[in-house]
């Protein structure tokens, strides 16, 4: 069973992550937070070993979209996301290369998911 140590430094990962993915575009937002409630969920029986990676690589992530954040902050450009290095992808499973592959596909679709409209009285 996890200790109560393990499931707070857990949920304060969640909860970061979430609040980072505000600074992004509405349609990344969606994606991403889906995609982190999906492999958070996913993960909840994972074993020791699958966990402590699991940890690692999500809380890079986090650290890597903070810096991001940050930087765009001086020049106002938001620019998301890492180059995966080939030792990175050969560690990958199959399943796991076929769910980056969606991921790839819906965040560089060139139409959005989602459109903000400026709330106006229907006409």
């Amino acid at each position: 069973m996890a200790s109560s140590a393990h499931i707070s430094r857990v949920r304060s990962l969640y909860k970061r992550i979430l609040m980072l993915h505000r600074f992004m575009p509405i349609d990344l937002r969606a994606l991403g937070d889906q995609y982190v409630k999906d492999e958070f969920r996913r993960h909840k029986s994972a074993s020791p070993e699958e966990v402590k990676l699991f940890m690692k690589e999500w809380e890079d992530y986090k650290d890597t979209l903070q810096a991001q954040m940050l930087e765009a902050a001086g020049n106002k450009k938001l620019l998301f996301g890492s180059d995966l290095s080939e030792q990175k992808l050969q560690d990958f499973q199959d399943d796991q290369i076929g769910q980056l592959y969606e991921l790839m596909l819906e965040s560089t679709k060139p139409s959005r998911q989602f459109h903000l409209q400026e709330d106006h009285p229907p006409k």
